[in-house]
């Protein structure tokens, strides 16, 4: 895993060697074994003369590129980036894995090309020569590129299907910048900082902003499954890879039930066996959840060693302690367990660090505790495979159960449901401090959204955090935001796909908040620890068959995940069975009533928020009380807007 970075201008103008090494830097964390600059400039070769974009006059195209090292296969200096192939006219910097490198060099060998090192980047940069930027279709890994073909003056930039690793990019006038992350940009003085008020609206509505939008106006996030060509004149972007939005499912008989049980099996444990492969010491994250104990029984299977494991446990909050399950996991598999044991003042001393590493705002709080585990895991191993994934693929959320719970709650009188039932549990008060109060919240968000005529109006109002009207009440001044983006987003992925409703759920999880939330937070919390993480339910054959698999075979009878239970049932305990979902998750709403209240009277001040002119106090104000005195809990939306808080502080101001 490395960080990676670069600039191509195509008026004249020098790229400076400072540049690059100085957004490299600022990605130090993502790969602080090694560092790399290639210039064009430098290099002895014939120069272009071509049009520049304007078609003005002819300009001569320079490009500079960075990188940062986690050394993960082939620790040699080998294995250095930024890399050519052999007459240097095409260089590459890469950040990710190919787990099918060592077929594709094989048959690369057999073709003619010569390998300098052991490196899954050096295949890559082959594979281009030999089948143009379209070989990325043979890639199976998790990954995120820049190739750079000086004989056709043009750059790719490249994504992998799910969004596993990121990539960002900014068009200025005659001149690309891209980078692993968004502050590496930013060390680009020609980069403004205005914010996109839209990217703004729609983090303000999912706690994340989905791609292609950024915080900042003008940067943008590379999609998934998606490549970027820029050259003198053209800049295009194209999706290479998909799911079937046109799904063919079974006949719904226990024929095609147990068959697809086998493949699953096999296709998943074949992931699991590819992502074992390093030449340094691998682990697992093991919570206790259901899709991180099969991670870890697959790996049990196919290693000769205990397999490493590594879990997070809370001493003073046994609401949100899980490690007993993950204890009894371990024992099951007889893996090497290594159990952190955290008091509130060991997560809330990561809090600072969290949120200081954020160059655009991000507010799933889950963030904190995967830190954290990234911290104490990385300092034992270099890489560590994750269940992530499970529940967008198979139906684990609350919302896709709840879907299907919405029928059966629609058959009781309606007289019974508006005069009796709802009004007295809407009086109840709610919290995540404890489980009673919390399961009233979850009920009451559940009704909200049952409500909805539409299936698209119940899916969107499941997953927002901020209410129409409470985006639209908060904002003061001249910013103009569109309150209906998200909702709009969400329903075109909705119909993208022909399918039942519990698949165009996940399609829409999948593309939308997955990349948008899940790993973005995975991706940038292990990668804070130098420590890289690996998904075995997003390799793109385990999608693929996930999407071929009707709904009722992934909730049955109001549960979720009902075929991927069936499926590994062998080789998890028989308590995780019939477990029910909690989630990783801290008290931030307690938290924010006590040890990080001074979070609110720090970023959510009366002056403060006058002074910066974006958010209306008065309406802040109402949602604190509300928390304060668990009228309703509001401790999301309340943390969203710290966290944005502090990003404005970071990066508007001074």
């Amino acid at each position: 895993m490395c960080g990676i970075c670069g600039k191509l201008t195509t008026n004249g103008k020098r790229i400076e060697e400072e540049l690059i090494q100085k957004m490299a830097s600022v990605l130090s964390h993502r790969g602080p074994d090694d560092d790399g600059v290639y210039l064009s400039s430098k290099r002895e070769a014939p120069q272009y003369d071509l049009p520049d974009l304007r078609g003005r006059q002819s300009s001569k195209v320079e490009v500079g590129l960075g990188h940062r090292r986690l050394s993960i296969i082939d620790l040699s200096e080998a294995g250095r980036q930024p890399m050519s192939n052999e007459d240097k006219t095409v260089w590459m910097v890469f950040n990710g894995e190919i787990y099918n490198f060592q077929s594709l060099k094989a048959e690369l060998i057999n073709k003619g090309h010569h390998f300098s090192s052991q490196t899954d980047c050096e295949v890559v940069i082959h594979l281009y020569e030999e089948e143009g930027i379209e070989g990325v279709n043979r890639l199976a890994g998790m990954f995120a590129f820049a190739i750079w073909d000086e004989r056709v003056q043009t750059l790719f930039l490249c994504r992998d299907r799910l969004g596993i690793k990121p990539l960002v990019y900014c068009r200025a006038g005659d001149s690309l910048v891209f980078a692993s992350e968004i502050k590496g940009i930013l060390q680009d003085p020609n980069v403004p900082r205005e914010i996109d008020w839209d990217a703004l609206g729609l983090y303000l509505t999912f706690n994340s902003i989905t791609a292609p939008y950024t915080i900042f106006k003008g940067v943008k996030k590379l999609r998934p499954g998606h490549i970027l060509t820029f050259s003198p004149g053209k800049i295009e972007e194209k999706e290479y890879w998909n799911i079937d939005r046109d799904i063919r499912v079974g006949t719904g008989g226990e024929e095609d039930f147990t068959t697809l049980k086998n493949t699953l099996f096999e296709v998943m444990e074949d992931a699991v066996k590819m992502r074992m492969i390093a030449d340094v010491p691998v682990g697992a994250f093991l919570s206790g959840g259901i899709d991180s104990s099969i991670i870890v029984g697959l790996m049990a299977r196919n290693s000769s060693l205990p397999v490493k494991t590594y879990s997070i446990g809370y001493k003073d909050m046994p609401m949100f302690d899980e490690t007993a399950y993950a204890r009894e996991v371990a024992a099951f598999h007889k893996t090497d367990h290594h159990e952190f044991r955290l008091g509130a003042e060991d997560v809330i001393g990561a809090i600072p660090e969290v949120l200081e590493s954020f160059d655009e705002p991000f507010a799933d709080s889950s963030a904190i505790p995967a830190f954290v585990v990234s911290r104490e895991t990385g300092r034992n191993v270099k890489v560590a495979l994750s269940g992530d994934g499970g529940d967008e693929l198979f139906a684990g959320y609350r919302m896709y159960t709840g879907e299907a719970w919405r029928s059966r709650y629609q058959k009781i009188p309606s007289f019974v449901r508006k005069k009796i039932m709802e009004p007295v549990l809407f009086s109840l008060p709610e919290s995540r401090d404890q489980k009673l109060p919390e399961h009233i919240r979850r009920l009451k968000k559940f009704l909200r959204g049952a409500e909805k005529g539409s299936f698209e109006e119940r899916f969107f109002a499941w997953n927002e955090i901020f209410s129409r009207d409470l985006r639209k009440s908060i904002f003061v001044g001249t910013a103009e935001v569109n309150h209906d983006l998200g909702k709009k987003i969400l329903s075109e992925r909705l119909n993208e796909i022909d399918a039942d409703d519990i698949n165009r759920m996940l399609y829409a999880d999948v593309k939308e908040s997955l990349p948008g939330d899940m790993l973005k937070k995975v991706d940038a919390m292990s990668m804070l620890n130098s420590l890289e993480v690996r998904v075995p339910f997003l390799d793109h054959r385990v999608c693929e068959l996930a999407f071929s698999i009707g709904g009722r075979w992934k909730i049955k009878n109001g549960k979720g995940k009902y075929i991927l239970l069936e499926t590994f049932k062998d080789i998890l305990p028989k308590s995780l069975h019939n477990r029910p979902k909690w989630g990783f998750e801290m008290p931030i709403s307690k938290w924010l009533k006590s040890d990080l209240k001074y979070l609110i009277d720090e970023y959510l001040s009366r002056d403060l928020i006058v002074k910066q002119g974006i958010f209306d106090y008065n309406v802040i104000e109402n949602m604190i009380s509300n928390l304060i005195s668990n009228h309703s809990d509001t401790s999301w939306q309340v943390w969203n807007l710290i966290v944005f808080q502090v990003w404005y502080s970071n990066y508007m101001e001074g």
